[in-house]
């Protein structure tokens, strides 16, 4: 059984939501988010930046009080509003290329803890303690984790119709997407879609595995009974058939020591090795990969099609780890190796393109994206993935929706 509950929210006034809410702090350049500062008054930026300014200079603990004085502001000066009633809510997203719509709630902590959400990566204790701290002294989240439950025509349905009735907020953003949120704050409804979700066994994680363990950390370590509101954390709840999953791609600076004719030569003991004439080409199905190297695109092959029923052996990123990044190019830790970098598979090639030409780096290698099949068998199992192995969509907009703690 999923718990899922409604909660009561803080939104930006109707009049003011296009102009407060704002994509992930880290995907602005230091330019455009200047600009953002400088002209837009109402952006949630303005909340956001006392967190990453002057990190030299001002403590962390400090910097997270200034995000929580900034939130007060906003809430003193109207431009953020407590709702009287708690609600869960139908959220749409439509980007130019995908149509992304799910469910706003909150999920339970205890669900977490007995594993019937399911993860499918590895955490870093420092940034769950970070975020941990963040939430405790800003005592918001704006961010929700990305949650996956199984196709369910009920609730598609229910979905369907709800979608037809007049919204909460409709409005589109700079970066061409737009964004529909409907609220569900009658009784009914509110029992409906609790009904539907207890018959759920489980749900997936996606996207959010440091802000769940974060809000685990912090219900642990509450000592006040009476807040109810910790025993939850605000999550997207969207449909595995409704998700986009993306690879991301490896960029390594150089052949560790490798002449080019050498490491082509060392490729061959696993990998059918063509070069490619197109300008840009990509893996078409799994078991392939593709590599940029001295300006020519490469298909990589795999000679042997591991036989193995688990998907984590099978898995390409770690196939990729396995067989080349590790034992050729002398990649040891994902995580921490500085001679490896990243790129979503969301973005253009031309980017990985224009890194390697440049210098920055000297060869890349783009993957096929997993399927939700391998990932729901990961978490399953208790298996993680190897990290930066998905880039999953949709991503949503900070201080549209708003759970106090």
């Amino acid at each position: 059984m999923a718990k899922i509950i409604p909660f009561k929210a803080v939104l930006p006034t109707a009049d003011k939501v296009a102009l407060v809410t704002t994509r992930s702090y880290d995907e602005y350049s230091a330019t455009e988010l200047a600009s953002w500062l400088d002209f837009n008054p109402f952006s949630f930026l303005h909340i956001m930046s006392p967190a990453y300014i002057n990190q030299q200079k001002i403590g962390i603990n400090e910097r997270f009080k200034m995000v929580a004085n900034k939130y007060n502001d906003f809430k003193r000066d109207g431009i953020l509003v407590k709702q009287d009633k708690p609600a869960m809510y139908l959220y749409k997203i439509e980007t130019k290329k995908n149509v992304f719509v799910g469910i706003m709630a909150g999920t339970s902590v205890a669900d977490y803890q007995d594993n019937h959400i399911k993860k499918h990566e590895n955490t870093l204790e420092y940034r769950v303690n970070t975020l941990k701290d963040y939430f405790k002294i800003t005592q918001f989240n704006t961010e929700p984790v990305l949650m996956m439950y199984p196709e369910n025509d009920a609730l598609q349905q229910w979905i369907s119709d709800k979608q037809k009735t007049t919204p909460l907020y409709d409005f589109s953003t700079t970066n061409r997407e737009k964004h529909t949120l409907w609220s569900i704050d009658s009784q009914e409804e509110i029992d409906s879609i609790t009904n539907l979700f207890d018959s759920f066994e489980n749900l997936y994680i996606a996207d959010g595995h440091h802000r769940s363990a974060s809000a685990h950390l912090l219900h642990q370590e509450n000592t006040d009974s009476s807040n109810h509101k910790l025993d939850y954390f605000m999550s997207f709840l969207i449909s595995e058939n409704n998700i986009k999953i993306n690879e991301y791609n490896r960029l390594v600076h150089d052949l560790n020591n490798h002449s080019i004719t050498d490491f082509l030569s060392l490729l061959d003991k696993d990998f059918v090795v063509i070069k490619r004439d197109e300008q840009i080409w990509k893996p078409t199905q799994k078991f392939e990969f593709g590599m940029y190297l001295e300006g020519n695109f490469y298909s990589l092959q795999l000679k042997e099609i591991p036989n193995s029923t688990n998907k984590l052996e099978t898995l390409d990123a770690q196939l990729l780890y396995d067989k080349i990044l590790n034992p050729i190019l002398g990649i040891e830790d994902l995580r921490t190796d500085s001679r490896i970098d990243y790129i979503p598979g969301n973005k253009s090639l031309l980017e990985m393109i224009d890194k390697i030409d440049n210098g920055a780096f000297k060869i890349g290698f783009n993957l096929f994206p997993a399927s939700i099949e391998e990932i729901k068998y990961l978490a399953d199992n208790d298996l993680t993935m190897p990290p930066k192995s998905t880039y999953i969509e949709p991503k949503f907009r900070n201080g549209l929706i708003i759970y106090e703690l």
